[in-house]
């Protein structure tokens, strides 16, 4: 068989995540010592009270398959979560649909929208999934890089530079994995100003809403005439810990979410059951768990700026996610090298910029979902590495 020719030519060009290689060195040294900063997971048990909701709707029978949409009581919960949150209001019955998380409720919402030879404005460096899914559905990634003396927030010159008349869809993903860059109002505002006027939509991926630190995430869909041309996807896996539970959803405008309501009958059907019942549990019970998490991730963050400083890593300090981004171009080697020779000879894993993006060069992405003591053992072993580095120079 020759398998080449077989398969489909989209998938065969499209390179396996970056990320996913320092994972599988990782998983390959089977090192006890190793100390890993990799995994863009909450380290916390998702709350008692959401497994408890779920437990109960086993327990009595409730195993069936839902409405494709989701069931109608977490399709209300979410468009009252959105309202009070954030100020964005989408109707239950027509306007919102529950996802196997977040990641289907983009892939389902780029397929509805990208016509084949459409233009996707893709900022990075950012999360892996974008260009791959646009690329499948025959759609052309133009990636657009975020710079670092900007805080990596999207500005509306670079927006406009990068707009031609095959442009359809910008994809918006903040607050940002992997910068922890988040948008203001004010952003939002500018940005809005360049998409009126022109049939570009947006994909804004929300799906860190929730964790942001100084700051209260704005949805673009709340800016005045955004919300026509907005398709809002987000979960349950950050904010409540809900990660293995696959809970998402997409939120948009009746006519654009009828055509991701085909894609998401035919390919998924509907959303686990079980998880449905959790998920209502989390959002109308859940919001002091969120606020005691990210009070959490907060320290957290904090602790790795003061270190970052004392041990002479550069790092802006990032405002939402749970993610540093650290500038390694004064350390005399490309991302890759910095992150390898961390990993074999420091013991300790992170990402390399260049994994989320070209323009990553320099950078590296590093997780703190994991306890204070664990970032202090990483945190100790990088400082070793730098004064290491330096001696040599010397």
């Amino acid at each position: 068989m020759d398998y080449e020719k077989i398969l489909s030519q989209s998938v065969q060009s499209i390179a396996p995540s970056g990320i996913r290689k320092f994972f599988d060195l990782l998983e390959e040294m089977h090192d006890p010592d190793m100390v890993a900063l990799t995994v863009g997971q909450p380290d916390f048990v998702t709350p008692w009270h959401i497994r408890s909701a779920a437990i109960e709707s086993l327990e009595s029978g409730k195993t069936y398959y839902t409405s494709n949409s989701g069931t109608m009581d977490l399709r209300i919960a979410i468009s009252n979560y959105l309202s009070r949150r954030f100020d964005v209001h989408y109707q239950p019955k027509d306007e919102i649909i529950v996802t196997v998380g977040g990641s289907e409720a983009i892939d389902a919402a780029i397929r509805a929208l990208v016509n084949p030879g459409d233009e996707v404005i893709i900022p990075q460096p950012a999360f892996v999934c974008y260009g791959p899914l646009v690329t499948m559905a025959g759609g052309v990634p133009v990636y657009l890089d975020l710079k670092e003396k900007n805080r990596f927030r999207l500005t509306a010159e670079e927006l406009r530079g990068a707009i031609t008349p095959k442009t359809k869809l910008l994809v918006l993903p903040f607050p940002s994995n992997p910068t922890g860059a988040i948008m203001e109002r004010a952003d939002l505002e500018a940005i809005a100003e360049v998409l009126r006027g022109t049939d570009i939509m947006v994909l804004s991926d929300e799906i860190y809403a929730e964790l942001t630190y100084g700051h209260r995430h704005v949805s673009i869909a709340s800016i005045d005439g955004m919300w026509e041309r907005t398709v809002l996807a987000s979960g349950f896996s950050k904010a409540y810990a809900m990660t293995g539970w696959r809970m998402g959803y997409v939120c948009a405008p009746a006519p654009v979410l009828n055509q991701i309501f085909k894609i998401h009958q035919y390919a998924i059907m509907c959303a686990p059951t079980t998880s449905q019942f959790a998920a209502i549990e989390a959002l109308q019970n859940g919001d002091e768990d969120v606020a005691g998490m990210v009070a959490e991730y907060d320290r957290r963050r904090k602790y790795l700026m003061r270190r970052f400083g004392e041990i002479g890593l550069p790092c802006f300090e990032p405002e939402g996610a749970f993610y540093v981004f650290p500038n390694l171009s004064g350390f005399g080697m490309s991302s890759e090298e910095f992150c390898e020779k961390l990993l074999f000879e420091y013991k300790v894993a992170i990402v390399p910029g260049t994994a989320l993006g070209a323009c990553g060069e320099g950078f590296a992405r590093i997780s703190y979902a994991y306890s204070i003591a664990h970032l202090e053992k990483a945190v100790t072993r990088i400082g070793q590495m730098i004064e290491d580095l330096k001696s040599r120079r010397k």
